[in-house]
């Protein structure tokens, strides 16, 4: 098949006196015949070009799906009197919500049958659901086209009707106030899909005449609402980068005004939790850089009224809480890993939670009740299976609620884990976390796949998945690089991957390739790296400067085009980004920006094959960024290796909603990936 060739209209862009062309800035526009005729040119020529890994794509996805338990059930909790889960059933794609009410031998209520609500729809995600007080009116929010704008609707329990009343254009997120009838929830920007204004609801009422709670007019933030775990607040908050700020309201005053709990400053990050009569703030307030612990009466929330209950350490972040009736449990991070942190608020003693693995991903599960001594998490491995424990708070014991079923049985000890170190640019460490399959030889020939993030702060944890176990299985060694950018190693291992440090995130990826070839896991002929979103600007900006140790690379939904986004504040999300990557208005950030943005920095070399996926409707990461980026490549590069374009003509940033055709999607890749060194 003829490789696509999408024409040139060159397009000058000038800012600080420097003048940028941009060939190919006509594919942004999503209604322009021309530009989907060249998308779906592009997914013909994929199509093509691994037409010999059909069958290998049909094996791997039925493998996969093969280990998947095809009636998988949540494990329930109580609120309200009532048990919740959801479950799937065989040959559905969707789950399937209920409750039982007072025993889990009850009769199932269902709630949303998610594969009925999904018929006729190509896409179909829900965003939550959420039970008024007197347990009769369920709202619950959905997305049809994948650009995250949802529809609220409410159902009458207890006859089954679908109510009029029906809220468009949300972030998916609402809070119910106590009387059952008010509902706050937060509407979108349609231009720039900016959650910025919190509206009222009263059942019964036309949702063009709601009310307007609260408008966020600061552009470089979003907002939210929600109600506290004690159920005693609604609560909104205001975030940016940098900055968060809330306001709060008795739920048993719908009418009343929210008050401000404590004023946005440039730089202060803080969350708030409450509970019988106060608040629990983490804050990094005071140059707590990794962040502490305060408390302080509901009446009296500013700064000024803080009581430290945990002071700050420099070598341990803390991320959230979870509060109980006689214990705290500190969800914080040292070393790159989990831990929870239990305090018994009676007398004061604290004690860790042994996790066991020293590599592990753990996260807190759904702990809505107060008055228990029984704290609910997940565990996982890059070789142990999810697990869910209650974990009795008073006696240090673990009960194991659920395994991650494996369909056809899976043994963590045919697998090896590791934690390893390589050495930055600049001489830092970066962690890295390994699994292989025992039996596989570390001579420097086993492929590899790399993965990476390394923004926001974001951590990409070691955890187990079924999929992976087909690369696994056929000798492939996994690797996550913790790379600066993310908040692996606290609040300075992020912001020493931002801003104008961004490029550190950047070489520490190169360096942890480098690491698996000159520690004879693999060679520059079977090491392969992956990442997605902004992890895709990982992948472009390391095969721009570092093309030739990487035999293949796929970028999902890339964020590639960095100065020209970031300089159009009409696209959605971009002005909430400059205290992540700087304001190219400003000219030292846009000639540092310019510097890495794998769009501008292509060049007449040649490249790593290269599968490129994204959305049609994407609404994090414009699918024209991915489309440029390939056209400019196969306008400049050198070599012959495969440059391949997948656009999802249905979706978005997640890919696929159902559980079974994202396996497609994880399919595809894995082929491109065994096709690439040598294992179809």
């Amino acid at each position: 098949m003829k490789t696509p060739k999408a024409k040139k209209i060159a397009k000058e862009l000038t800012i600080h006196n420097h003048t940028r062309t941009d060939n190919y800035y006509w594919l942004n526009d999503r209604e322009d015949q021309e530009v989907l005729d060249y998308l779906n040119a592009e997914n013909n020529y994929t199509d093509d070009k691994l037409k010999h890994t059909t069958e290998l794509q049909s094996e791997l996805y039925e493998e996969i799906i093969g280990r998947l338990d095809k009636n998988e059930q949540s494990v329930p909790y109580l609120s309200d009197g009532y048990y919740y889960s959801q479950r799937y059933e065989e040959g559905k794609e969707y789950p399937i919500f209920g409750r039982k009410k007072g025993s889990l031998k009850a009769k199932e209520e269902v709630l949303i049958d998610q594969n009925e609500l999904a018929q006729d729809q190509t896409y179909c995600g829900i965003g939550k659901l959420g039970i008024c007080s007197n347990n009769k009116i369920l709202a619950y929010s959905v997305d049809f086209v994948s650009r995250r704008l949802y529809n609220i609707y409410f159902e009458n329990l207890e006859t089954g009707e679908i109510l009029e009343d029906e809220i468009p254009n949300t972030s998916g997120g609402f809070a119910w106030a106590l009387d059952g009838k008010t509902i706050f929830y937060t509407q979108k920007d349609e231009q720039t899909l900016r959650s910025n204004k919190v509206f009222k609801h009263v059942l019964g009422t036309d949702a063009r005449e709601d009310i307007e709670i609260f408008c966020e007019e600061e552009d470089a933030f979003i907002s939210s609402v929600y109600r506290s775990k004690s159920k005693d607040y609604i609560i909104i908050g205001s975030y940016s980068t940098i900055s968060t700020e809330f306001r709060i309201l008795k739920t048993d005053d719908p009418n009343g005004e929210f008050k401000l709990f404590e004023p946005r400053k440039r730089d202060h990050e803080y969350s708030i939790d409450h509970k019988s009569g106060k608040f629990f703030v983490v804050t990094n307030l005071d140059a707590a850089k990794n962040f502490k612990l305060m408390e302080c009466d509901e009446e009296n929330t500013t700064s000024g009224n803080w009581k430290e209950v945990m002071a700050h350490r420099d070598d341990v972040l803390i991320e959230s809480i979870e509060i109980f009736n006689n214990f705290l449990v500190i969800d914080e991070r040292k070393g790159g890993l989990t831990q929870f942190r239990v305090i018994d608020q009676i007398n004061k003693s604290e004690h860790v939670i042994d996790m066991g693995e020293e590599s592990y991903m753990a996260y807190m599960s759904t702990n809505v009740d107060f008055d228990t001594n029984l704290f609910r998490f997940g565990f996982t491995s890059l070789k142990t299976p999810s697990t869910i424990f209650d974990y009795n708070l008073e006696s240090k014991t673990k009960d194991v609620k659920k395994v991650q079923a494996v369909i056809g049985g899976h043994n963590p000890e045919e697998y090896t884990t590791k934690r390893v170190e390589a050495k930055a640019e600049d001489g830092t460490m970066i962690p890295m976390s390994i699994v292989y399959k025992k039996g596989t030889e570390l001579n420097g020939e086993s492929p590899t796949l790399l993965y990476g993030y390394g923004s926001y702060g974001h951590v990409v944890d070691p955890s187990f998945s079924p999929a992976r176990l087909s690369l696994l299985d056929r000798g492939f060694v996994f690797a996550i690089a913790h790379i600066r950018g993310g908040e692996d190693l606290g609040r300075h291992w992020y912001e020493d991957g931002k801003m104008l440090n961004k490029i550190n995130t950047f070489t520490d990826f190169i360096s942890c390739g480098e690491f698996l070839i000159e520690q004879n896991y693999t060679n520059s002929e079977k090491l392969c790296a992956m990442g997605g979103s902004a992890g895709g600007l990982l992948m472009g900006a390391i095969i721009n400067l570092k093309p030739q140790i990487w035999k293949a690379a796929i970028a999902a939904v890339p964020f590639v085009d960095v100065v020209t986004t970031m300089l159009d504040d009409t696209i959605p999300l971009t002005t909430g980004e400059y205290d992540e990557w700087g304001n190219p208005n400003d000219a030292e950030y846009y000639k540092y920006i310019l510097s890495y943005s794998p769009y501008d920095q292509i060049e007449a070399k040649d490249y790593p094959a290269l599968l490129v996926t994204t959305g049609l409707h994407d609404s994090q990461v414009q699918y024209w960024e991915p489309a440029k980026w390939v056209a400019k490549l196969r306008e400049l590069k050198t070599d012959n290796n495969n440059l391949l374009l997948k656009t999802n003509m249905e979706t978005g940033h997640g890919g696929a909603s159902g559980r079974y055709e994202y396996y497609k999607e994880v399919a595809l890749d894995y082929a491109f990936l065994l096709d690439q060194v040598g294992l179809v």
